[in-house]
């Protein structure tokens, strides 16, 4: 149900990794040979021990958004290694030398991205696609299982970047920053308890985290049938917003919208 990630992510030689910092943030390492990118570095530190432990050069930093913890250590890993940074062409994080805007490409490691604004966590947020990996890079905008906090956009903005995210293929794999999948889980069964994907789920995410491993990536096939974010066109997704929050509009903004408000204070 959890897709483990290749050694060869999809026969391209480019191996993707989990770095653990702080209580639950994941920094994503790509590796090609002895070449490296991060994304989304809020600490230093567990970056330089795994760069040393493999024995290879940081050529590139991603950043998909400014918030601290997503970009704590790129100074010094950027000073360390030469590094080029990319981010938002929106953010107001000043150390970002290549500045994306939405439908760029970027190339690391020899692979292309193309590059997605999807505010609505924050206003300068933005996701990075790659076909050959069929990986998604998407910082706080789409978590497993949930989606993040409105801190600067509109619900409209989020409802329509998680609307363009769920246009890609089911297979596409979702490299999101957190570890919240548990807590998210638990708010999914409150608002659709007998959704049996989302059941299977729950059992797979328990197994996994007291095996002590991650739960994401997970795909977008999964996040489809289980995440509350993406199905608000779903009668059942709809039927509870309603009975928790009567008055709500039937557009589907408004019910992302009441989600939304209704996760926030689950």
């Amino acid at each position: 149900m959890f897709p483990s990630d290749p050694a060869d992510g999809a026969g391209t030689g480019v191996s993707i990794t989990p770095i653990a910092a702080f209580a639950d943030n994941y920094i994503w390492l790509l590796q090609r040979g002895d070449h490296a990118v991060v994304v989304d570095p809020g600490d230093a530190a567990p970056v330089l021990a795994a760069l040393q432990q493999r024995q290879c050069n940081l050529d590139a930093i991603v950043v998909t958004h400014h918030h601290a913890d997503h970009v704590g250590g790129v100074a010094h890993l950027e000073q360390a290694f030469g590094a080029t940074v990319y981010g938002p062409a929106r953010s107001p994080y000043a150390p970002i030398g290549v500045r994306l805007r939405d439908g760029d490409r970027a190339t690391l490691l020899g692979l292309e991205f193309g590059v997605f604004e999807v505010p609505g966590h924050t206003l300068d947020h933005i996701a990075l696609f790659s076909p050959e990996l069929e990986a998604l890079f998407c910082g706080d905008t789409l978590f497993a299982c949930g989606c993040g906090r409105l801190f600067e956009g509109t619900a409209e903005q989020m409802h329509a970047s998680l609307d363009r995210i769920g246009r890609l293929p089911d297979a596409t794999r979702i490299y999101c920053a957190h570890e919240y999948t548990s807590a998210n889980i638990r708010f999914a069964l409150a608002v659709e308890p007998d959704n049996v994907a989302l059941v299977r789920r729950s059992q797979e995410c328990a197994r996994l985290r007291q095996q002590g491993l991650p739960t994401v990536p997970s795909d977008l096939a999964l996040e489809r049938a289980t995440n509350p974010f993406l199905r608000c066109d779903q009668a059942t997704v709809r039927a509870a917003v309603i009975r928790q929050r009567p008055g709500t509009g039937s557009e589907l903004t408004a019910i992302f919208a009441a989600l939304r408000g209704w996760k926030d204070g689950f």
